[in-house]
């Protein structure tokens, strides 16, 4: 819960940032009319509807989100993370070191208080409900203190809805570009443009070969996220979405266009999914975190113990990261492709 006293404004290290009227060209990438190209320049990026302007590589950020955080960790600027927060999983494989000392400020949402006496100069989000009302703050309190904020654009990508109750709903499917988008833009405002570069063409080619020759058109999934009173499970335009796409199956509730409906298990049993994609969460905020909750839920329930990916055994597990729109979306590809592969669902 936010509180209404705000800290000095003495704490804070950043100056007022000057705004300017470059941005974005339509592919969300800099158009190159004001902005720097990673030498220490400024840069202003259109953001969410918010222009982000920063007049150097800011050196002090505080990630809200874990999305985010690996993101700027697999950019390789952990020596500018001072603090992180809201983890649904462990670290990303391969960022163990780079993410060793880094301060979480709190497992869910830190108070605005909280990240202000971290006094950093930057502020990033995964999701609008983070750096929003009631979230930890809105963008408008960091930005008054001279504190410029971002937010990932696949929560705001064309086509969602963040007020439409929950977590969302999507008229368009979210794209891959999104998160792409996401890290050029974080590489061209800190300054390290070519590795943005390198690291969207390592996802792209991971991508590509995760899902060359597979054809798995013939397998309905169902992407469960937590909860086994009233489960989360995946509708047909977020992150889940992409992966179905990617890897040519299709989503038992594609006609479902918010993020993570709760849907009962009677609805679950008339669809009959072939395959069960399970979140595996460390966290406990919910039921049925864990994949070995899931699924011993799954198969003692009088209502799901049929279903026949429960007596088939046909579960794909992934990070809750992987069913959130992040970086971690192409780890999501990779895992129910190569498990697709294995069910036998691919010719």
């Amino acid at each position: 819960m936010l509180r209404s006293a705000l800290r000095p404004l003495a704490l804070l290290l950043a100056p007022p940032l000057l705004l300017t009227a470059c941005g974005p060209s339509a592919d969300g990438r800099d158009d190159g009319t004001g902005s720097g190209s990673g030498s220490g320049a400024a840069t202003t990026t259109d953001n969410c509807g918010h222009e982000v302007s920063v007049d150097a590589p800011p050196e002090r950020v505080v990630s809200l989100n874990q999305g985010t955080t690996e993101i700027l960790l697999s950019l390789g600027l952990e020596d500018r993370v001072i603090g992180t927060a809201t983890w649904t999983d462990p670290i990303m494989e391969g960022l163990e070191e780079a993410n060793e000392g880094i301060p979480r400020l709190a497992d869910d949402n830190p108070s605005f208080e909280a990240v202000l006496d971290a006094e950093p100069d930057f502020v990033t989000a995964s999701f609008v409900s983070t750096l929003g009302t009631g979230g930890v703050a809105t963008r408008e309190q960091f930005e008054e203190l001279g504190v410029p904020t971002y937010v990932s654009p696949t929560d705001c990508a064309a086509g969602k809805d963040n007020e439409s109750g929950g977590d969302g709903s999507r008229s368009e499917p979210l794209t891959l570009d999104a998160v792409y988008g996401e890290i050029h833009d974080l590489a061209r405002i800190f300054g390290v443009e070519e590795r943005g570069d390198a690291l969207v063409a390592e996802l792209e080619g991971r991508v590509d070969a995760a899902t060359a020759d597979l054809d798995a058109s013939d397998a309905s999934l169902m992407y469960w996220f937590a909860n086994s009173e009233s489960p989360y499970l995946a509708g047909c335009c977020g992150a889940p979405g992409a992966i179905t796409r990617a890897v040519g199956a299709r989503n038992a509730f594609d006609d479902t266009h918010d993020e993570w409906p709760q849907i009962n298990w009677e609805t679950v049993a008339e669809r009959d999914p072939d395959v069960i994609v399970l979140g595996d969460l460390t966290r406990e905020s919910q039921t049925a975190e864990s994949a070995d909750a899931k699924i011993e839920f799954l198969e003692s329930g009088p209502a799901t113990r049929d279903l026949t990916a429960v007596r088939e055994g046909r579960y794909i597990l992934l990070s809750g990261q992987a069913m959130n729109p992040s970086i971690r979306t192409v780890e999501g590809i990779e895992l129910v492709a190569a498990g697709l592969r294995d069910l036998g669902f691919t010719q």
